[in-house]
């Protein structure tokens, strides 16, 4: 997150709170991996607190960097997708978001590659961190992430979850347009601010699950 680590670590203990309410009211196994976002979210933002305080230590910011770059770079293109696709009751839907589980993970491994490889760096520019990944056509890889990660939520037949899509593409083009520089802190901030879509979906279809019981039962 930009600013500090802080507001980092305030970020992350915050959502420790919100992935555990998100968690408790998941309705099913299926559920759970969407339900625990906020709550990898959370470890993400800490992560990122350890990058800032690691500054005088090259050894450890390292090792927080690569950290740090494994959820943000490496975790969300196959998570998401997969979330979704765990959820989905549409055979059709299901079958396109297969397709985007396939695209994530092979994101993923490429980020992956030339995150082992290296050189990886963090910095701080203008109370951000910035990180430094080089990788072959970051363009392309980029529009092939978020296609992976947001555009996948639009294909789900939840109604919260297109809006969590929605909003996580959003972000995406605010935190590129503010902060381009920055951009991996700043919308893995944003994102864990958007999380909090995941607990309003588990809730809505909580309530919905328990009035078609209801309902069932008034029938009987």
């Amino acid at each position: 997150m930009c600013y500090s680590a802080t507001a980092s670590f305030a970020a992350g203990g915050s959502l420790v709170v919100v992935g555990a309410l998100t968690l408790s009211k998941a309705k099913g196994k299926a559920e759970l991996p969407l339900a625990s976002t906020p709550l990898l979210l959370s470890v993400q933002q800490i992560l990122e607190g350890a990058v800032w305080s690691s500054f005088d230590s090259p050894s450890l910011n390292r090792a927080a960097t690569h950290a740090f770059l494994s959820f943000a770079l490496v975790l969300w293109p196959v998570f998401v997708p997969l979330a979704v696709a765990l959820i989905e009751r549409n055979p059709l839907r299901r079958q396109a978001l297969g397709g985007f589980v396939l695209m994530g993970v092979a994101v993923g491994a490429y980020l992956l590659f030339y995150l082992a490889r290296g050189p990886v760096a963090s910095r701080i520019e203008n109370h951000s961190i910035a990180y430094d990944v080089p990788y072959p056509n970051p363009s392309l890889v980029l529009a092939f992430y978020l296609v992976a990660t947001c555009v996948s939520c639009l294909f789900s037949s939840y109604r919260m979850v297109n809006v969590l899509g929605g909003a996580l593409l959003f972000s995406a083009f605010i935190a590129n347009w503010v902060r381009g520089y920055a951009f991996i802190s700043v919308w893995c901030f944003f994102a864990a601010l958007v999380s909090g879509i995941v607990l309003l979906h588990v809730v809505y279809e909580g309530r919905r699950i328990a009035g078609l019981q209801g309902l069932a039962g008034r029938r009987l």
